[in-house]
C-alpha cells in the first residue's frame, strides 16, 4: 500500500499517511465524551467536524444488507459504517445496543439510528480519532507520561501495512466484547493465525477488560 497521499488540505501536496494520522491519534477528545448511564461516548457531531477539518473530502457510509440499514442476526441487529479519510475507506460494526451495552431484540428506528452514529465515531477511531478511549486510555499519547513497560515499542518493528491491519482487528475485537461476544472475539482471534511479534503488538492495542475477556473465553 501506498503510504503517502495527497494532503487534503493542501492540494497538490504529497504527505505521508502516518504523518495525517499521527495527527488524529494526538488529539485531545476527552472534553467532548459524553456520559449516559455510566457509559462514555464519544459526541459523533464534533467528531464529525473534526474529520471535515482534517479532510474536507472525508465520507462516511452505512452498509445496507437487503435493503435495510443493518445486518439481522437471530433477532438482534450489527451495523456497519465505513468512514473514508486521506484516500481509505476504514469499516466498523457495532450491534445496535440498549444502555447496558446488550444487544437489543427486534430494535426500533431509534435504537437503529443511534448504533449507526456511534459506529460511525468508531470508524474515526480506525483513522485514529479518539482511538485511545476505545483502548481504555485517559489522554491520547502526546498527553501522558512515558511509562516503561516490558511491551513498549512493540509497534514499532511491526511495518506500516501490519499496523494498520493490527488496529482494525483490535477494534474488531473490542467491538466483539462490547457487545458481550467474547468467544467470538477469541474465535477471530484464533483464525488470524498471527506471529508471535504480531501478537504482542496487537495486546499492546486492547484495554484491560478486554484482554481480560480474551483469556477467560479462552478458558472456556
Amino acid at each position: 500500500m501506498d503510504s503517502y497521499t495527497r494532503d487534503p488540505n493542501q492540494p497538490g501536496t504529497l504527505v505521508e499517511r502516518k504523518d495525517l494520522i499521527a495527527k488524529l491519534l494526538a488529539k485531545n477528545v476527552n472534553d467532548h465524551v459524553e456520559k449516559k448511564n455510566g457509559l462514555s461516548y464519544l459526541s459523533w457531531a464534533w467528531a464529525w467536524a473534526e474529520a471535515l477539518k482534517a479532510d474536507a473530502n472525508a465520507t462516511y457510509k452505512v452498509e445496507m444488507f437487503d435493503g435495510k440499514c443493518f445486518m439481522d442476526i437471530n433477532g438482534t441487529a450489527m451495523v456497519f459504517v465505513t468512514v473514508t479519510m486521506f484516500g481509505k475507506p476504514m469499516t466498523c460494526q457495532l450491534p445496535v445496543m440498549d444502555y447496558r451495552n446488550k444487544a437489543i431484540p427486534k430494535p426500533d428506528a431509534f435504537a437503529v439510528n443511534t448504533a449507526i452514529m456511534r459506529c460511525m465515531t468508531k470508524a474515526l477511531a480506525l483513522h485514529g480519532l479518539g482511538m485511545y478511549l476505545y483502548s481504555g486510555e485517559d489522554l491520547p499519547e502526546e498527553g501522558k507520561a512515558v511509562v516503561i513497560t516490558p511491551t513498549q515499542g512493540a509497534m514499532d518493528s511491526i511495518p506500516e501495512d501490519e499496523q494498520n491491519y493490527l488496529r482494525e482487528l483490535a477494534m474488531e475485537l473490542i467491538a466483539l466484547c462490547d457487545g458481550e461476544e467474547p468467544k467470538a472475539a477469541w474465535a477471530k482471534l484464533e483464525s488470524e493465525n498471527l506471529e508471535a511479534d504480531q501478537k504482542v503488538a496487537l495486546w499492546t492495542l486492547l484495554p484491560s477488560k478486554v484482554r481480560t475477556a480474551l483469556k477467560k473465553a479462552k478458558e472456556i
